[in-house]
């Protein structure tokens, strides 16, 4: 990211892997209620209900949810978030800046806008295809009761990930990543690179210092940015992903038949819970990456002071 930290030497890549991988499961901890409400609404209309039961409004849907089928439901798929957040976020995120210098090696100038996009591509693809079988397993425990009632298909995350690979096939465990790829290729350019320029901009321009509010300032506007541009992947990435075998032929059938049966503007279902979700996710998570990289650095730097 743009800036050093305070202390005199900048973050090792090990660092940088660590705090980002435990920034974002400490994120998605807090905010997983609001995803798992997120894809209740993504894929309401998939199927005729005979519950009765609609969820309206961020709110409104974590209440239902809660009253229905209990509060632990909200948390439904969390170990598989977890999972997703190590494997998944300490790369995107933790090698990105790796990566950037990698693009710009040999130049004197700082970063270009071409090499911070191209190393949000990069990190995002390569965390994608090792993170693929923790989203698949994610959304199907937070998605399961709508489809079958109050009878689960999975008993728990790693009931799932045998249930998907012995009934349906181990490649069932990276269904959806094409429209997961795309959906977090757009997510880690415009999130990494938005927050990247807001917060160079305001360090840069004297506005705010390399501190707790320009992080929480550049991480809630990479958060709006990252969900206006990703919503209508998002939808389709979670509705072919909790599809049953057969339901849709392809991706872009899948779109298509959400197009014609639901209009546009079911590729934007769930946008406010994605909005809190994600912008709450991205401030959390931006605001603890810094700062425990720079207690990581000064508890190091303290210690080599010491021998």
């Amino acid at each position: 990211m743009v800036g050093t930290t305070t202390t005199d030497v900048p973050p090792t890549m090990g660092v940088k892997i660590f705090s980002a991988g435990a920034a974002a499961c400490l994120a998605d901890v807090i905010t997983f209620p609001l995803d798992t409400a997120k894809v209740r609404q993504q894929i309401q209309g998939e199927f005729p209900t005979t519950s009765g039961i609609r969820y309206k409004g961020v709110l409104g849907t974590i209440t239902t949810l809660a009253k229905t089928e209990g509060p632990l439901k909200l948390y439904s798929g969390l170990p598989a978030g977890l999972q997703r957040q190590i494997s998944f976020a300490s790369l995107r995120i933790g090698l990105y800046d790796t990566v950037q210098e990698f693009f710009t090696s040999g130049e004197e100038t700082a970063p270009s806008l071409g090499s911070k996009i191209s190393a949000g591509l990069t990190t995002g693809g390569v965390a994608v295809f090792i993170g693929q079988p923790t989203e698949v397993v994610k959304v199907r425990l937070q998605a399961q009761s709508h489809l079958h009632g109050l009878k689960p298909r999975y008993t728990g995350t790693y009931n799932a990930y045998r249930i998907i690979a012995t009934t349906e096939s181990l490649t069932s465990l990276w269904k959806g990543t094409t429209p997961n790829l795309l959906r977090n290729i757009i997510i880690n350019c415009t999130e990494l690179v938005t927050y990247d320029l807001m917060k160079g901009a305001l360090v840069r321009n004297e506005i705010l210092a390399d501190d707790v509010p320009c992080h929480l300032l550049s991480a809630l506007i990479a958060g709006f940015c990252t969900t206006l541009l990703s919503s209508p992947v998002d939808v389709v990435k979670t509705r072919f992903i909790n599809s049953p075998p057969g339901q849709y032929t392809s991706v872009p059938n899948c779109a298509m038949t959400m197009f014609t049966k639901e209009g546009p503007t079911a590729f934007f279902k769930g946008f406010v819970p994605s909005f809190l979700r994600l912008g709450s996710w991205n401030v959390i998570m931006f605001v603890c990456f810094e700062k425990l990289k720079r207690e990581l650095m000064r508890s190091r730097q303290t210690a080599d002071c010491a021998t």
